[in-house]
């Protein structure tokens, strides 16, 4: 069997230009970043503006699990088959972090016959855009420290400064550092963190951003710290906006590439769902929706962080209004979450599927609170069963989802027929009623309260007393009406891990608080969430090479 990066290896990819032209794009509108990958022209995005928008279909998933659920590899086999039936679509996805790719997750470019190419250049820098935005945020972290060192004339408490330094890697040994260490020319010592690129502000603030008067404007609302009296301090203050939009000014624009069947595909930012809001940017959403009958957009994780997010903050700031959602699970994962362990998922097991597929049902019902209507796909694997799938799918349709089995692993677009079918079905027949889980004019107390009992089933919340303190501090500074970004783990619809299916009688516990004036929400940390991962024991870089005789990356994925 062919690894993913084999076959994205073998692929006959087409000119970028070529691909741009099937959806108007010509070569002018194009920055081209060699053959194959390319960026957006501004002009280009102000001329097809007046265009019509297309549908918007949110691919999500059920919480992940060692099993994996290949949510990007079916956001890619759906856009296939859709255009293999002769629709017009395109895939508005996210950007892959350098710290999963060389930690445990390994690439985020789709896989087997689904996949998005060059995948070796997606994974690996690309077209420099999360580069930009480490350079931003760390310009505006030096701006800081050289405030303080040349006199500190804002008064900044060194004791209550917010802002991190950033690094596109899993590097725990950064999380908790002293800088300003040495002479007294190498600035003032104080305790200091890193976090990963993808949990930085900066990368919110591109990603929901509509352009670059409004990124300018968000970057410098963005708090960096508080002065003795305990007002805050933001990088307007310190002057930094403008050298900031100078790093991001390419950044900002989406890049185009193509799929294995050369189908078009706009892949642009990439915030974390379990630290960050998860979903790629407003201005590739938006474009892809001028230039294409359907787009195919995820959110990252299940549906509990992306999907929560993309709705209740993403579409709500862009003005988007999804029309349809895929669910995404597998036979695997369902068994998984019945209590079937990793080596034993192969064997059919009906009793472990009824018990696992709460999970599933609990994701069925948050879309529903939402308005949209659902279409629930398994991602095939060799070892399920007819007896599961039938079992699954009588299941999904009696709570009054439409039901497919997605191949595109093994078959590329021609195994997404199924699913694409039940899309277009779904968008012809079911009208989206999407709205919002909450309203902005809650307490920020209400709406964390909302989301972590309406859409994790949470009993209660707590506060940790630094929570609590914080968001007193935060209404006060007149940010209550914010949207809420919940950072939970993943794998679990509670703040612990080790809860699988349906947990229910838990409490989410809410141990620090903090507001991205820039982006525009308030983050909750829960949990034992970390906004620096580190490296495992055995990380993936361990297996990356390059072979200089062949002139190719190697064990990328």
């Amino acid at each position: 069997m062919k690894s993913d990066i084999e076959i994205a290896q073998e692929a006959k990819l087409k000119h970028i230009k070529e691909v741009a032209s099937l959806v108007d794009i010509s070569e002018d509108d194009l920055e081209m970043y060699g053959k194959y990958k390319a960026k957006i022209s501004d002009e280009a995005i102000k001329r097809v503006s007046k265009n019509k928008d297309g549908k918007l279909v949110l691919v999500t998933a059920i919480n992940p699990t060692p099993a994996g659920e290949g949510k990007t590899t079916i956001s890619i086999g759906l856009t296939q088959a859709l255009n293999k039936m002769g629709k017009k679509a395109m895939a508005a996805l996210r950007e892959p972090s350098l710290g999963p790719c060389f930690g445990i997750k390994g690439g985020a470019a789709g896989g087997g016959y689904a996949q998005v190419v060059p995948m070796e250049d997606l994974n690996l820098h690309f077209t420099g855009d999360f580069h930009a935005i480490t350079s931003a945020n760390n310009l505006l972290a030096a701006m800081l420290d050289n405030h303080i060192h040349h006199g500190n004339e804002l008064d900044i408490d060194v004791n209550n400064i917010v802002w991190k330094r950033c690094l596109d890697m899993n590097d725990r040994a950064l999380r908790n550092i002293v800088v300003g260490l040495g002479e007294k020319t190498d600035g003032v010592p104080r305790q200091d963190h890193f976090i990963i690129t993808v949990a930085s502000e900066i990368m919110a603030i591109l990603c929901l951003a509509n352009d670059m008067a409004d990124l300018k404007k968000r970057l410098g609302k963005i708090i960096v710290a508080y002065n003795r009296s305990g007002d805050p301090v933001t990088a307007n203050d310190l002057g930094a906006t403008g050298s900031m939009a100078a790093l991001l000014k390419d950044a900002i624009k989406p890049n185009m590439i193509q799929t294995l069947e050369n189908t078009p595909v706009l892949v642009h930012g990439g915030p974390f769902a379990n630290i960050a809001h998860g979903c790629n940017s407003v201005r590739a959403t938006k474009l892809s929706l001028k230039l294409a009958d359907i787009t195919v957009t995820e959110a990252g994780f299940g549906a509990d962080l992306g999907a929560e997010k993309f709705l209740d903050i993403k579409c709500r700031m862009a003005g988007l209004k999804p029309d349809a959602v895929v669910l995404v699970a597998t036979v695997r994962a369902l068994k998984y979450n019945g209590g079937v362990a990793k080596q034993d998922l192969n064997e059919e097991n009906l009793e472990a599927l009824k018990k696992g597929i709460v999970n599933l049902d609990k994701h069925i019902e948050n879309i529903h609170k939402f308005g949209i209507p659902v279409v629930v796909t398994l991602n095939s694997f060799v070892s399920d069963t007819e007896a599961e799938y039938a079992f699954i799918k009588e299941h999904c349709e009696a709570l009054g989802c439409e039901f497919a089995l997605a191949n595109v692993w093994a078959k590329g677009g021609e195994g997404g027929i199924e699913l694409a079918t039940k899309v277009l079905e779904t968008l012809e027949n079911k009208e989206s009623n999407y709205k919002p889980i909450y309203s902005l004019d809650l307490s920020l107390e209400d709406k964390i309260e909302t989301i972590a009992k309406e859409i994790y089933g949470a009993a209660s919340v707590s506060f940790d007393t630094k929570a609590r303190k914080a968001l007193d501090k935060i209404t006060q500074m007149g940010y209550s009406n914010l949207p809420i970004c919940m950072a939970k783990t993943q794998y679990s619809l509670s703040d612990d891990a080790s809860l699988l299916g349906r947990p229910t009688g838990f409490n989410i516990n809410v141990r620090e608080v903090y507001v991205n004036a820039g982006a525009g929400f308030v983050v909750c940390l829960t949990g034992k969430i970390l906004t620096m991962p580190g490296l495992p024991k055995k990380p993936a870089a361990l297996g990356i090479d390059y072979d200089e005789e062949a002139d190719r990356i190697t064990g990328l994925f």
